[in-house]
């Protein structure tokens, strides 16, 4: 029986939660945004906490094998310390919470000290899991590798008689594959775009920069197909992602059948001017939209983008000039569909993006206004790349 993976997008508003499901059940969770709102079900947005322990109950499950953070915006941990059990203290574990089995967080999760406006409990919450898993040296990966995090953590591992390099193990550098998945074993590689050791000891940490950037290449029949997850990156980041991509004979990895897009459909993941009508992206962003295969998705996790003449002055994303080269781009590599997770299959009560990884490609499971489920194919499916 030929296998199946799933890529799930959820309907938090201008926020992110992606879940990947592997075809041999492994669960991969990236960001967590859940709005309180949301549990009157008179707003659009979804219930995320209601329904992800839903999805974990139907399989038996208390647990994700994996929760990345990509950085600590609120828009990507809200609500996680009530949700997630945590490791540090007794007063965060039992009573229903969820279970991670392995933490992944950029360096800068680490090390930031923020303004009083950013350093929300829950940022600290996380930030102290995350330096308690590390020093415990177990159930963390930690992305980048910066001499600042290692002036914290060497004289605290000498402190418990280990060695400073005791934890070397659990750091993952830019350029590498993320260990503890493969191709052979579970059908899938994760690739570490970035963040980079000088986005924490260049200065003053940025979180965009310093966010976790990731290839995804899931296997299926010998095809391999490759998904985009990037964080809240900037136009420059993304450049500086294609220049090193190239530079280490990696352009592969800058490919994509499906692309989550940064940010929220920001024009500053595009180019510094967001355009009068669309934004024009800089040369190397274009030649990262234009690695997009035929029938490709891209995704924007973000409130609705209607082609209105009031959005053509939003100064907040999303934005419609953005959404707008998005679309260009898409055209022109034969893509499928650029979808908003606020607008499926309607902005009144969107529904979870669901995408079926499978022989033959990247199917999106389009839901109906009555719930049930079609597959949207524009074209027959593809064989994908051997």
């Amino acid at each position: 029986m030929s296998s199946k993976h799933q890529v799930i997008f959820y309907p938090v508003g201008n926020g992110d939660t992606t879940q990947i499901v592997l075809a041999l059940g492994r669960r991969i969770l990236f960001d967590f945004c859940h709005r309180y709102k949301a549990e009157d079900e008179a707003t659009p947005e979804i219930d995320l906490n209601k329904r992800l322990k839903a999805d974990l109950a139907a399989v038996d499950r208390d647990y994700f094998d994996v929760v990345a953070f990509t950085h600590a915006d609120a828009d990507h941990i809200s609500g996680s310390t009530e949700f997630f059990e945590l490791q540090h203290a007794a007063r965060y574990q039992g009573d229903g919470r969820i279970k991670i089995r392995q933490l992944w967080v950029p360096a800068a999760m680490l090390l930031e000290e923020a303004t009083r406006e950013q350093q929300s409990e829950e940022f600290v919450l996380l930030r102290q899991e995350a330096r308690h898993r590390l020093l415990e040296g177990r159930d963390i990966l930690v992305f980048s590798k910066p001499q600042a995090l290692m002036d914290w953590l060497e004289p605290l591992l000498r402190a418990r008689g280990e060695s400073p390099s005791a934890r070397d193990h659990l750091f993952v550098d830019a350029g590498t594959l993320v260990p503890g998945f493969s191709l052979a074993v579970d059908e899938v590689e994760f690739f570490c775009h970035s963040p980079f050791i000088k986005h924490c000891d260049d200065g003053d940490i940025i979180r965009n920069s310093a966010a976790l950037v990731f290839n995804v290449r899931f296997e299926v029949d010998g095809a391999y197909y490759d998904y985009l997850e990037v964080g809240d990156a900037e136009y420059g980041d993304m450049e500086e992602i294609v220049e090193i991509s190239r530079y280490h004979g990696n352009e592969d990895r800058l490919e994509w059948d499906l692309f989550n897009i940064p940010h929220h459909c920001s024009y500053r993941a595009l180019a510094d001017e967001k355009g009068d009508q669309e934004t024009t992206p800089t040369p190397l962003v274009k030649d990262l939209l234009r690695k997009g295969r035929a029938d490709s998705y891209i995704v924007s996790c973000s409130k609705p983008v209607p082609d209105i003449a009031e959005s053509y002055h939003q100064t907040q994303p999303p934005h419609i000039q953005a959404r707008k080269a998005y679309e260009r781009y898409l055209r022109e590599v034969g893509g499928r569909s650029f979808l908003v997770t606020m607008e499926e299959p309607n902005a009144y009560k969107p529904q979870p993006i669901v995408f079926d990884i499978e022989r033959g490609g990247v199917t999106w499971q389009r839901a109906t206004t009555l719930g049930a489920a079609a597959i949207i194919a524009a074209r027959p499916p593809r064989a994908g790349r051997g």
